[in-house]
């Protein structure tokens, strides 16, 4: 298996998943590991090559529109920072053990997006984001459980991965961050570049950098009841337009003037029965369902083109060099609409069709926008082009 900034080449995703899964195939390993058990898998990408070096993952913390971490422990005091930082955030003394994280790492690399495509056999819509640690020997963030699942992909160095299926996951109180108060591994694994690390939700882990390493984490969203039903309220909150006024004619005289009667508590039930049958709506719900899958986080900003190409100049390019989704777009669809960055779009036709295979492939070459060829196609397209929605292809 050949490798090129960690995605296998020239093979169809089943082939590819076989490669990367250690010999097991996609259904086997959704079937007997995904959300059950751990599974180590030895030289998963054989000759990783990272997306980003040690170098480049530092200077990506020091932006402001990434989303960066700096974890430090001297002794038993443990510390955590937000960035952006600076380069002499990164020079702390030397019985410091310090590890930077950087979320999305997606959104900034065309590589790291590629690194995400080995993944393509579990739907898109439950992928998160791809996040790196940068770690100098010996550090580490604390033994810990995650809430969702996690594939560990080792880069350059090495870290030794211990895990347990305790189920005992009370935290330490009064630290910055979530360690596990009595943390017992039964298993240990030192993973060198190239093998790669599955967990599911709830396992507890402790990674400790045997060396200097990098640690690319791909994880998957798995919200919470309550933090679903808040975007779903908020949803609907933004979305709801029910027609119909508070009226009382038949209201009566009353020796109680403080008192909420049982007539206006039954007016105020019969008022909100409108939002009872459109929480209860399976229409509701689907298009909700995509524009909260593909709702940008809150620090994502999407770049407009600083001097636009004309509709026509794009229309030429585009069916010379092809399309491609910028780094930060989310699109998702369903059978009747295709989500964009939060937005459900009710597209018909070739308008659809090209949505569809941009969404599932993230680019369209010269050839894959010619059959979808229309006016409204190339209209639609351009207004994304102008929104900072996709650019024109690189090659």
């Amino acid at each position: 298996m050949s490798s090129t900034h960690g995605k296998v080449r020239n093979q169809n995703s089943s082939s590819r998943s076989l490669a990367l899964l250690g010999g097991i195939s996609a259904d086997v390993f959704l079937r007997d590991y995904w959300q059950k058990k751990p599974l180590l898998i030895r030289n998963a990408i054989h000759d990783f090559v990272a997306p980003l070096s040690k170098k480049e993952v530092l200077t990506l913390a020091r932006r402001d529109d990434a989303e960066s971490r700096l974890i430090t422990r001297d002794t038993n005091m443990w510390r955590i920072e937000h960035g952006p930082f600076s380069a002499r955030d990164f020079r702390p003394p030397k019985t410091i053990l310090w590890t930077v994280l950087v979320q999305d790492v997606q959104h900034f690399s065309h590589e790291a997006h590629e690194l995400l495509e080995n993944f393509n056999f579990i739907p898109q819509a439950r992928i998160d984001d791809l996040m790196v640690s940068y770690a100098v020997a010996g550090a580490g963030v604390g033994p810990h459980f995650d809430s969702y699942d996690v594939f560990l992909l080792q880069g350059s160095g090495r870290r030794r991965w211990q895990i347990s299926s305790q189920k005992d996951l009370r935290l330490k109180a009064d630290l910055p961050l979530k360690v596990l108060s009595h943390f017992k591994p039964t298993e240990e694994f030192i993973l060198n570049t190239g093998d790669m690390l599955y967990l599911p939700p709830s396992v507890a882990h402790n990674g400790i950098a045997e060396t200097e390493c990098l640690t690319w984490s791909v994880g998957f969203r798995a919200p919470s009841t309550q933090e679903l039903s808040m975007a779903f309220l908020d949803y609907l909150r933004d979305s709801l337009q029910l027609p119909g006024q508070y009226a009382d004619r038949d209201l009566k005289s009353t020796r109680h003037p403080a008192k909420i009667d049982i007539a206006m508590q039954r007016r105020f039930v019969n008022l909100l029965d409108g939002v009872r049958n459109v929480s209860r709506s399976k229409a509701a719900i689907r298009q909700f369902t995509g524009c909260y899958l593909t709702e940008p986080k809150t620090h994502v900003v999407f770049e407009t083109p600083e001097m636009p190409l004309s509709s026509d100049a794009f229309g030429k390019l585009a069916m010379r060099h092809g399309l491609e989704l910028d780094l930060k777009t989310r699109v998702l669809y369903d059978d009747e609409h295709v989500f964009i960055n939060g937005e459900a779009k009710t597209a018909i036709g070739g308008v659809r069709a090209i949505l569809r295979e941009l969404a599932d492939r993230r680019s369209l070459t010269a050839s894959g926008i010619a059959k979808f060829e229309s006016g409204p196609t190339l209209a639609f397209l351009y207004q994304c082009y102008c929104d900072g929605v996709l650019a024109i292809g690189r090659h």
